[in-house]
């Protein structure tokens, strides 16, 4: 039994493996930036500075939101050249640019997804607020942004492998499947 899903699934399991080693890479990347732009912003007590109001309503753009947006364009594009080279090797199938734009649009859109839960995490009215007194912003290992940052990233990360999987490195089984119909092809003429 476990032969037959090694067989049927062992490719999968394989890169997903992969794809997981290059996430955890991609958080280190994702969590350096973000540390780097909250000390140059005098620390993780102030990611919750407001840089400017949404239109005319109570909404702001913190400066948590742009740490979450800047870590995760460098990270989004660290993960994709590693994934497209060494985890799904579709470098060798499809040109960089068909392939980055799926891979940022997927990534985006867990972006917008971990963005909410890091905003639900760090709001002091929401349901999933990081509670004190473990979570204050005194100490980089126990900091509220630091953390929402870490768990928002581990959610989306299941979601970002089989959409990328399915979608965004797709030529790698179009050329699997190519190369194994061809000899099937080949034998029936």
């Amino acid at each position: 039994m476990i032969k037959d899903l090694t067989a049927k699934y062992g490719n999968t399991i394989r890169q997903l493996f992969k794809f997981g080693l290059v996430g955890g890479s991609g958080v280190i990347v994702n969590m350096i930036v973000a540390v780097v732009m909250n000390k140059l912003n005098g620390g993780s007590a102030n990611a919750q500075d407001v840089l400017f109001g949404i239109g005319n309503t109570q909404f702001n753009f913190r400066f948590s939101m742009l740490v979450w947006i800047v870590a995760f364009l460098v990270a989004n594009l660290y993960n994709f050249q590693l994934n497209r080279w060494w985890t799904f090797k579709s470098h060798k199938h499809a040109g960089w640019f068909k392939e980055f734009w799926p891979f940022l649009a997927v990534g985006s859109v867990a972006a917008l997804v971990g963005m909410f839960l890091k905003w639900a995490m760090t709001n002091p009215t929401s349901p999933v607020y990081l509670p004190e007194p473990f979570f204050h912003e005194e100490t980089g290992l126990r900091s509220r942004e630091y953390w929402s940052q870490l768990i928002a990233i581990i959610i989306t990360m299941p979601i970002n492998f089989i959409v990328n999987k399915l979608w965004t490195f797709r030529a790698v089984r179009a050329g699997n499947q190519a190369h194994h119909e061809a000899p099937e092809v080949e034998a029936a003429e």
